[in-house]
């Protein structure tokens, strides 16, 4: 059976993609950026998961206001990096897994999910800044991807709540999928920034650190926060955030924070990231009081210690 194992949300900040692309993170204003993630590397080269579903809006790459799915699954075999502008980023095209995107959007469409399904479609940097973020700047990619596009870029996108139940629709789906699978599903976007207007270069740290808090222990308060809060509060473009929703939706109610780091700014946004796993079976039963009593007092320590979230904030 397929699992999903772990979820991962990052910002996918375009100028992250240039920086790689330019040679750059090594520079002062990069580096502390590309330093965050190198955890996040190490982290998914252990896991090695064999498909990852990456949850991303378009920026009029493939899509344009002459036609905009609120949710759109690739189930390509074979995703071409989009020009935008300055020709196709040089990064590899995404191979997707065509089966396993077939028997998601059968599943969550017979839950009333409607999607859109993609057998041609073009990725952006929304999705290829998070993989390398991820997985460094390989040949390959190491595994599969599935696109799946959100709007959030036109009035309306989807609720908080629609997001976080496609999410579990998304688990049910992989979860019924008889092959064994490891998915890690990523939210990306975000954090907090307004990139126009007068509020043009708004970052709110204090909230951004509230919507990390609560998508680890309480994902259901943010699943009532309303469109208009996320603009108040995170700038226009900060609704993006109703993206790792889906994510977190696709995870077990209790999960362990693996990692967190954010840094203000990269360009004009917040950039935050964080990594959520499922507990294993074995995880999940209490270690008995006998276990416990045999062990001496510093190894109890020393594991709890271990067992500690890394976290980086600046």
């Amino acid at each position: 059976m397929a699992r999903i194992v772990a979820g991962v949300t990052s910002s996918h900040v375009p100028a992250i993609g240039a920086a790689i692309d330019n040679h750059r993170t090594g520079e002062p204003y990069w580096q502390r950026v590309f330093e965050g993630f190198e955890r996040s590397k190490e982290w998914i080269a252990k896991v090695k998961p064999d498909v990852c579903i990456v949850v991303y809006n378009d920026h009029a790459s493939a899509f344009s206001v002459e036609m905009i799915p609120t949710f759109a699954l690739g189930t390509a075999a074979e995703f071409p990096i989009a020009d935008e502008g300055w020709g196709p980023r040089p990064v590899p095209a995404v191979q997707g897994h065509p089966e396993l995107a077939a028997h998601i959007a059968q599943s969550v469409i017979l839950d009333e999910f409607d999607l859109t399904l993609c057998n041609k479609m073009e990725v952006d940097h929304g999705l290829t800044v998070p993989l390398n973020l991820m997985f460094g700047t390989p040949k390959q990619w190491p595994c599969p991807v599935i696109p799946l596009a959100v709007n959030v870029v036109m009035y309306p996108p989807p609720t908080g709540h629609r997001c976080f139940m496609l999410g579990r629709a998304i688990k049910k789906a992989i979860e019924s999928y008889p092959k064994d699978l490891k998915v890690v599903i990523f939210g990306t976007g975000g954090m907090s920034h307004q990139i126009s207007g007068q509020r043009a270069g708004l970052i709110n740290s204090k909230f951004d650190h509230a919507f990390l808090d609560n998508l680890t222990k309480n994902p259901k308060k943010l699943t009532r926060m309303p469109h208009l809060e996320y603009m108040r509060e995170a700038g226009a473009e900060g609704v993006e955030m109703v993206m790792w929703l889906i994510m977190r939706g696709a995870l077990d109610d209790n999960v362990d924070e693996v990692y967190r780091f954010y840094t203000v700014p990269a360009s004009n946004t917040a950039v935050g990231h964080i990594i959520l796993a499922n507990r294993t079976k074995a995880s999940k039963k209490p270690a008995s009081k006998k276990a416990v009593a045999r062990k001496p007092a510093t190894k109890i320590k020393r594991a709890a210690a271990g067992q500690k979230i890394q976290r980086i904030r600046s």
